[in-house]
């Protein structure tokens, strides 16, 4: 029996609370400060698996935090991993490829964006997870604002990692589902999930 994920979610602990909400009194108002704080708050207390700089080349990381929360003091010293193994270099760049191909247009930070959950989907857990997310929400949410077309894909609430990976199968012609369709998979459970 699995247990539910609101039951193995780790709490999110008061210091990464405290820390995103410093990061958001500096914000500058973009719609994805909210879910890039949060990102930040748990990437500095080494919640989630993004590497060094959050997966961005250190100049960009910099220009994320004077973008977005300009004067806060933040530092690379809290890498949990780092690069991604060559090995699955091909997954990520492929992955930044899906991702910039559907991005809104509207924001830098989409592409910002694009790099960080590329780095993430080399993590083994729940992308949500493996971002530092406080929720799986707040992943959907942050699709849906800097991918709205390839979110408006998912109209059957599979799991992100799990769609991300389908779409680059499917864009590769590669349809390797053992059933005809997905309401009838025996998998169904373990790809779609309701948020939280």
């Amino acid at each position: 029996m699995r247990m539910s994920e609101s039951k193995i979610r780790r709490p999110v602990p008061g210091a990464c609370r405290a820390t995103a909400g410093r990061l958001l009194a500096r914000a500058r108002g973009d719609g994805n400060d909210l879910i890039l704080a949060r990102m930040l708050a748990s990437w500095r207390f080494r919640r989630g698996i993004l590497p060094r700089w959050m997966g961005l080349p250190s100049t960009e990381f910099r220009r994320l935090i004077q973008g977005h929360f300009p004067g806060f003091p933040m530092r690379c010293g809290t890498a949990i991993t780092e690069l991604v193994p060559p090995e699955r270099d091909w997954e990520r760049h492929d992955l930044r490829w899906l991702l910039m191909t559907h991005r809104a247009g509207r924001h830098r930070s989409e592409i910002w964006v694009a790099e960080i959950i590329a780095a993430a989907c080399m993590g083994q857990n729940h992308l949500w997870e493996d971002l530092g997310l406080w929720s799986r929400a707040d992943l959907t949410a942050l699709m849906a604002r800097n991918f709205p077309n390839l979110s408006l894909r998912n109209n059957k609430n599979m799991k992100w990692k799990k769609f991300l990976y389908k779409q680059l199968c499917e864009a590769e012609g590669i349809y390797v589902c053992r059933s005809p369709s997905c309401e009838v998979c025996v998998d169904y459970d373990v790809c779609f999930a309701a948020d939280e």
